[in-house]
């Protein structure tokens, strides 16, 4: 398919002003440096001036390229101040780059913030008619598509009322109907879709998957990852202003959130463990059946986790569980294990070693999975410690088949057998 949107080289600078500190003024200075300051701003007018400690330069985007396809649905991911709302403000016209080009092919409907594009004063009814006659729709295309809006929105009861009496989810309500109903080629939804409730955004999801459907162009920032995931077919993860990965939604999903959580620090050194710290965790490592450590898994093969403690009480914790908790990069959880679900005791521990918990066949499939792990003695937490490693897994022949479900199908892979039975006749 044609590119409906290419972004070339796109970059937005601000100019951010620093309010310093003065010794105290008398009016005539006061009017001097306000009379020298507005001459340097009629000389120029967007430049900061040089060496001017009170100005500062921020490049909110900086050298954005990429190209979205008709009936792409991308989510835009990155962390806050990554420039996903100035990406979407340009893109929707609201705003100009300083530099870069920006080429768009059909109508857009943007949902950018709570009541974009809302007139207070007027009634919801009114505001209909203005969203569609913006967008570029008649009159007679408004009416057709107003019972289905106003269904949606579920705000018939406020039909007639104006829109500045609206609370923040029946803003939004409104909004997201007027955007989606009324046909853009281009649909550009920021993360405003959190003010509605958990039904109302179940709802929002499953238009903007039907409005992919039908060919239509879906842009989506979100911080919800599972929504990313099951809305969006490609994803751009953008870092400091600058794109820093694009793929399809696993990937980028899986990238955020390795650039946000980054496992690099030593356990040793995290500060947000609990417990009495009487013995402490410090290191996790994986290993192979032949205990040789590995930096990842594949699905089907023995692992086995390892979880390296220094003790440092004159207590050797006779009763202590170990326990890990595995949950996928959504956080969804996974598996939960510890040592008395299989009814074994350590007995005394050594002042230093491992307790490793072993996996015969790992039914995992391919992703990014974090580690939580927690030692407790007689109902105390000795330590505790969450998203204390990362476990990648790749694709393995679990099956035998050469075939692997993805983690968008299921948490776990499953073995059995499958048979055919004919069931006699009376």
């Amino acid at each position: 398919m044609s590119s409906v949107i290419t972004v070339e080289n796109l970059s937005k600078r601000y100019i951010i002003g620093h309010q310093k500190r003065e010794r105290y003024t008398t009016l005539r200075e006061v009017l001097a440096n306000g009379t020298k300051r507005l001459a340097d701003k009629m000389r120029h007018p967007f430049a900061a001036p040089e060496n001017d400690p009170t100005h500062e330069e921020f490049w909110a985007l900086n050298d954005v390229s990429f190209d979205i396809k008709q009936g792409d649905r991308v989510g835009i991911i990155g962390r806050n101040g990554a420039g996903k709302s100035t990406l979407l403000k340009i893109l929707s016209r609201i705003t100009e780059p300083t530099s870069g080009r920006v080429s768009i092919k059909g109508r857009v409907a943007s949902l950018l913030e709570v009541g974009t594009g809302f007139h207070p004063e007027l009634t919801g009814r009114e505001n209909i008619y203005l969203n569609g006659a913006i967008l570029g729709m008649s009159k007679a295309e408004i009416m057709k598509k107003f019972d289905e809006i106003v269904a949606f929105a579920e705000v018939e009861k406020f039909l007639d009322t104006p829109v500045k009496r609206y609370s923040s989810g029946m803003y939004v309500r409104l909004a997201f109907a007027v955007a989606a109903h009324l046909e853009p080629e281009i649909l550009i939804v920021d993360e405003v879709l959190a003010v509605g409730d958990a039904q109302f955004q179940k709802k929002c999801m499953g238009k903007m998957e039907e409005v992919g459907k039908e060919g239509r162009t879906v842009l989506f920032v979100s911080h919800q990852m599972a929504a990313i995931q099951n809305l969006c077919q490609t994803g751009i993860v953008l870092n400091r202003g600058c794109v820093n990965f694009i793929g399809t939604q696993l990937e980028a999903v899986s990238k955020y959130l390795s650039l946000e959580q980054g496992y690099t620090e030593s356990l040793i050194s995290r500060s947000d463990r609990r417990g009495t710290q009487g013995m402490r965790i410090v290191s996790i490592t994986f290993v192979d059946a032949a205990g040789r450590e590995i930096k990842s898994a594949v699905s089907g093969q023995e692992l086995g986790i390892r979880l390296h403690f220094d003790r440092s009480s004159v207590s050797d914790y006779p009763r202590i569980i170990a326990g890990i908790a595995v949950k996928t990069d959504l956080g969804v959880p996974v598996f939960l294990q510890h040592n008395r679900l299989g009814g074994y005791q350590f007995g005394p521990l050594p002042s230093q070693g491992f307790f490793e918990f072993r996996i015969t066949r790992l039914p995992l499939p391919p992703s990014a999975y974090r580690i939580t792990y927690s030692l407790i003695n007689d109902g105390t937490y000795i330590d505790a410690l969450s998203d204390a490693a990362e476990l990648v897994v790749s694709e393995g022949d679990f099956f035998g088949s050469g075939e692997v479900p993805p983690i968008s199908h299921g948490l776990c892979l499953v073995d059995g057998k499958w048979s055919v039975q004919s069931i006699p006749n009376p």
